[in-house]
């Protein structure tokens, strides 16, 4: 619930794939999304089906849409030293100081893969790979639509869908990944980690809810500025009350560019 994900009725008969892949005890790091994202796209193409990659974070985005590659080293052992007593907690509060964005991605709880990123945070090249990683896409024929609206209107969806998700029924899932004693990265993105924190006896239930939409607001501002910044995204500006007008506009971009080629 706590996604958001698309559900049948709101498919309209349109096959949606890389849903419900995974339980809240797996792990899943952002190459893990790279490879299972390139997959279905190389077999929806070999179907002769044009695959619309909708949602999702900047980084994971990113990482499936462009030529986005790993570091394959290491951390560095004199940071594990030095780090041995720091807690986790503290550790995480300095990666979101230095890459928020990242941070929300990597979650509070991954000790590991924090301190794998301040590591590339230190070092000459944050990408930990060459300065052009991330910025010529994988596939050539890419083209990259953006929704947005203004912040006010935005603030306004944000609150309304998460009262919703809350309506259907995010408590009870929450709650049951909180007696189960699950304590992955799933559970910490937002939704989650602040009911947890609510059953935790640490916040009662209107303050977790309201923070449910500060940090969601928070997070779309982030997003949208790594969009922006690291994406060539054609931007269309939202108006709910005439949601086809922005289709409209969309598909008159598409078809020509489609024709260009």
């Amino acid at each position: 619930m706590g996604t958001a994900k698309v559900r049948p009725e709101e498919s309209g008969g349109i096959p949606h794939h890389l849903i419900d892949i995974l339980d809240p005890v797996d792990a899943f790091s952002v190459s893990d999304y790279q490879r299972r994202v390139r997959m279905k796209i190389a077999e929806l193409h070999g179907r002769g089906v044009l695959p619309v990659v909708v949602g999702g974070s900047g980084l994971y985005v990113q990482s499936a849409l462009y030529d986005y590659r790993f570091a394959g080293a290491g951390r560095d052992p004199k940071r594990d030293a030095e780090s041995a007593d720091v807690p986790t907690v503290d550790l995480y509060e300095a990666l979101r100081k230095r890459d928020p964005a990242r941070a929300d991605v990597i979650g509070s709880s991954n000790r590991r893969r924090i301190l794998r990123m301040l590591d590339m945070l230190d070092s000459a090249n944050p990408d930990a790979i060459d300065s052009e990683n991330g910025k010529i896409p994988y596939y050539p024929d890419l083209i990259l639509i953006g929704l947005q609206m203004p912040r006010a209107m935005l603030a306004e969806r944000i609150a309304s869908r998460v009262e919703r998700m809350m309506k259907d029924g995010l408590l009870d899932e929450v709650r049951a990944l909180h007696d189960r004693n699950v304590r992955t990265q799933a559970v910490q993105a937002i939704g989650y980690r602040e009911l947890y924190r609510h059953f935790d006896g640490e916040l009662d239930l209107p303050t977790a809810v309201e923070q449910i939409k500060i940090h969601s607001r928070q997070y779309a501002k982030r997003q949208m500025t790594w969009f922006k910044n690291r994406m060539a995204v054609d931007w269309f500006t939202v108006d709910p009350d005439d949601f086809s007008a922005t289709v409209h506009a969309v598909f008159d971009v598409l078809d020509g560019r489609l024709e260009k080629r």
